[in-house]
C-alpha cells in the first residue's frame, strides 16, 4: 500500500532561492543534495520515491524536509560543531617532553605515540604535535662512538690538514681496504621490474665465496686505485702498497690516510717505507674511520654495485668490483672537498665526551 504524502508547501520566493543554489556552480554537493531533496518535497514526491531518486535513505530525506520546515534555508546547513578539541596546558606539554626524555616506559624501551598518549591522557594527535615542535624523534635511533685515542686533536689536525691544505708536488691518498665482501646468488631468478611493481627477489641466498678490496683515494681527482685479494693480511697491504707506488710518479710525494689497522704497522712494511722515503702514512685516530675519504666511496660501492648484484661465483663478483671502478674514474671522480675544520671537530667531539659523562652520572 502507497505512503500518502505529507502536506508540504513551498513558497515561490523559497522555490527560486533553491533553483538557483541548485543551478550554481559553486554550490558544495552536499548542499546540492538537501536542495534537490526539498524541492521533490515541495512537488509532492513521496518519501520513498524521493530516496530512490537521490540515492540517500528515507531517514535522510525526513531529516533535511523536517529541517527545511523548522529552519527554512538555514536549515540546509551543517549544525554548529561543539568545538575546537581541548587545546593542551603548558603543564601538559612539560609533562610529555619530561617523560619523553627523562623517562622510559614499562612496557618498552622507548616511547611511542600510543604509549606516551596513554601515560599522558592526551591524544595521538596532541603527542605528535609536541614531539614535532620540539622536533623529538623517539622512534629513531643513531649509533657513534667516541674516540679515546690520546693523540686524538693531533691526528685530527694532520689528516684535516691534508684535505684541506694539501702540500705542492705530492698526492694525497686515502686508503682502506674493505673485506669479507660477499659473493651472494639468490635461490631463484630476479623478478624484474615492469610498471605497477617493483623487482623482487628471494630473502634466502646462496654463498659463493668472498674477497676483499684494498682501495686508494686520490683527493685531489676523486680517481679511484684498488686491489682485489683473496686475504687481508700484511702481505696484501704491502702488495697494494708496492702496487700504489709504481703506479704514480716518482717525483711526487706520497701522502697516504689510512686506521690503524695493525697489518699497517708490521715490521716488513715499515722496513719497505724505509727504502722509499717518498711515502708517509698518516693515521686516523682509532674509532674514526668517518675521517677517511674512501669510505665514502665505499659506501657508493656497496649501495649501488653490491648489495643489488647477483653473483653466482668470486669471479663475477671481483669483475664487478674492477667495472664498478672503471666507470667510476671515467664518468664520476671528482675532486673531495672536506669543509669541516679541525678545531670544529676537536670542540664536537669534547662536547660529546662532557655530554657522554654527565649522563652516565645521572
Amino acid at each position: 500500500m502507497a505512503r500518502t504524502t505529507e502536506q508540504f508547501n513551498l513558497t515561490d520566493g523559497d522555490r527560486q532561492v533553491l533553483e538557483a543554489l541548485l543551478r550554481s556552480p559553486k554550490t558544495a554537493q552536499s548542499l546540492a543534495l538537501r536542495v534537490r531533496i526539498v524541492l521533490l518535497c515541495g512537488a509532492g514526491e513521496t518519501v520513498e520515491a524521493i530516496a530512490a531518486t537521490v540515492r540517500t535513505s528515507t531517514k535522510a530525506v525526513y531529516k533535511w524536509r523536517n529541517r527545511f520546515k523548522k529552519s527554512g534555508l538555514d536549515g540546509l546547513s551543517d549544525l554548529p560543531r561543539s568545538g575546537q578539541p581541548k587545546k593542551l596546558t603548558e603543564k601538559q606539554i612539560k609533562d610529555v617532553l619530561t617523560l619523553t626524555v627523562e623517562r622510559i616506559p614499562h612496557e618498552a624501551t622507548h616511547w611511542s605515540v600510543r604509549l606516551m598518549a596513554k601515560y599522558a591522557g592526551i591524544t595521538t594527535w596532541q603527542v605528535r604535535q609536541i614531539w614535532d615542535a620540539a622536533d623529538l624523534k623517539p622512534h629513531r635511533l643513531k649509533s657513534f662512538k667516541i674516540s679515546n685515542d690520546p693523540q686524538f686533536a693531533d691526528k685530527v689536525v694532520d689528516v684535516v690538514g691534508l684535505y684541506m691544505n694539501p702540500p705542492d708536488n705530492a698526492i694525497v691518498l686515502s686508503v682502506d681496504e674493505k673485506t669479507q665482501i660477499q659473493a651472494l646468488d639468490r635461490t631463484q631468478p630476479m623478478l624484474q621490474l615492469k610498471p605497477g611493481q617493483i623487482e623482487r627477489r628471494t630473502h634466502d641466498y646462496k654463498r659463493n665465496g668472498t674477497t676483499s678490496l684494498y682501495a686508494a683515494f686520490d683527493i685531489l681527482t676523486g680517481e679511484v686505485m684498488g686491489r682485489v685479494t683473496k686475504r687481508h693480511r700484511a702481505k696484501e697491504f704491502l702488495d697494494f702498497l708496492r702496487q700504489i707506488e709504481r703506479s704514480t710518479p716518482k717525483e711526487l710525494d706520497l701522502h697516504i690516510i689510512l686506521d690503524n689497522s695493525s697489518t699497517h704497522k708490521t715490521a716488513e712494511v715499515q722496513n719497505w717505507l724505509a727504502g722509499h722515503p717518498r711515502i708517509s702514512l698518516h693515521f686516523t685516530p682509532t674509532s674514526a674511520s668517518w675521517l677517511n675519504a674512501v669510505e665514502s666511496w665505499f659506501s657508493q660501492l656497496e649501495r649501488r654495485s653490491i648489495y643489488r648484484g647477483v653473483f653466482n661465483s668470486v669471479t663475477a663478483l671481483r669483475k664487478e668490483i674492477h667495472r664498478f671502478i672503471e666507470v667510476h674514474n671515467a664518468t664520476n671522480a671528482k675532486p673531495f672537498k672536506w669543509t669541516k675544520s679541525a678545531a670544529a671537530i676537536i670542540e664536537s667531539v669534547q662536547r660529546a665526551k662532557v655530554s657522554a659523562r654527565i649522563t652516565g652520572q645521572n
